[in-house]
């Protein structure tokens, strides 16, 4: 297993990257614009950790833009943490027998979401290309929220 990142949500794009970039100190690595889902991801990585992070060999800050104005109430803007496994669906498999719930199973071979016990929401990304999709988790549906 390999940490991958901590997402949180912004509301002012211009401000979160003076704070975070100019006053904090953290560095770009990568951006992707998505017009379809109207967001924009920036990754930012401490200064000694930018040529790891360019390789995705350290954890980053995932600055989540979305283009439609919201307010994050309730903890939302802390979005979640993410893991990269070797086998998503042997390690949901042992999640869900030991009686973790799969808010989002896996049916696309390579992302799902789970909920700590304090109800930090935790992405689970299978490592490299997806695993063809197989049962249980083709088939399985959402389950409350992530």
């Amino acid at each position: 297993m390999r940490y991958l990142h901590t997402m949180v949500r912004i509301k002012d794009l211009d401000a979160s990257m003076r704070f975070y970039t100019e006053l904090f100190g953290l560095e770009e690595v990568r951006r992707i614009e998505n017009e379809k889902g109207r967001f924009t991801l920036i990754f930012l990585a401490a200064p000694d950790d930018v040529d790891a992070a360019r390789a995705s060999k350290a954890p980053c800050v995932e600055l989540t833009y979305n283009w439609d104005a919201e307010d994050y109430v309730g903890g939302r803007n802390f979005g979640h943490l993410a893991y990269e496994v070797d086998d998503i669906y042997a390690f949901c498999q042992k999640l869900m027998d030991n009686g973790v719930t799969i808010n989002r199973p896996p049916r696309d071979g390579y992302m799902a979401f789970v909920r700590s016990p304090d109800g930090i929401s935790i992405e689970i990304l299978q490592k490299g290309e997806a695993k063809a999709p197989a049962e249980p988790w083709a088939s399985m549906t959402n389950t409350g929220s992530w």
